[in-house]
């Protein structure tokens, strides 16, 4: 078991749902983030003032896959956030010991 942490612009979500949803993963969860990688954030104008934004609004998409779907995730996340400029995110991969679904006690990938 394994969990996918994907970094994206906002802008990719529908695109990675969908995606996510064609190879058969219904599950996962969003959080609004902010942060920068090699960009450094970027330089705006408003009302005539330069300002600096030092972090970029970004999401976190989380799902976690067996093992036998892993790769499959990963190039349909890429696949999908992809536009070939610079701040498009990534993606880490973390090893899952142990699931437990709550309601019914189930655990291992049966939980998931």
């Amino acid at each position: 078991m394994i969990k996918i942490e994907a970094f994206l612009r906002p802008a990719a979500l529908e695109q990675v749902q969908e995606a996510l949803a064609g190879i058969g993963i219904a599950g996962l969860s969003v959080l609004e983030v902010r942060g920068y990688g090699r960009q450094r954030g970027h330089r705006e104008v408003y009302r005539g003032a330069e300002y600096t934004v030092d972090f970029v609004p970004k999401i976190k998409v989380e799902v976690a896959v067996n093992d036998d779907v892993k790769q499959q995730a990963i190039d349909a996340i890429v696949e999908a956030a992809k536009t070939g400029q610079v701040g498009d995110g990534k993606v880490f991969v973390v090893p899952v010991n142990e699931a437990v679904r709550v309601r019914t006690g189930e655990t291992g990938d049966s939980a998931l």
